[in-house]
């Protein structure tokens, strides 16, 4: 399911996917900035490291899946 507007979020720059295995919520804002995607990486982190990275690597790598903006 597309946004409303029917975009996409940006692709994931490599400096992203580094941040996300880091520290998860830092990948995500450098690719979408202060969004919900943003705020579920935080909370997923919070329930633990590995679940963030999870998350937000599944956000970085196929946005599709989660078009969370």
């Amino acid at each position: 399911m597309l946004p409303q507007d029917g975009t996409m979020p940006a692709p994931a720059t490599p400096w992203a996917l580094i941040a996300a295995i880091l520290l998860p919520p830092l990948g995500v804002f450098l690719s979408r900035g202060i969004t919900p995607a943003f705020w579920l990486t935080v909370v997923m982190t919070l329930f633990g490291y590995l679940p963030g990275v999870i998350v937000a690597l599944v956000l970085l790598l196929s946005p599709r899946l989660l078009p969370i903006r």
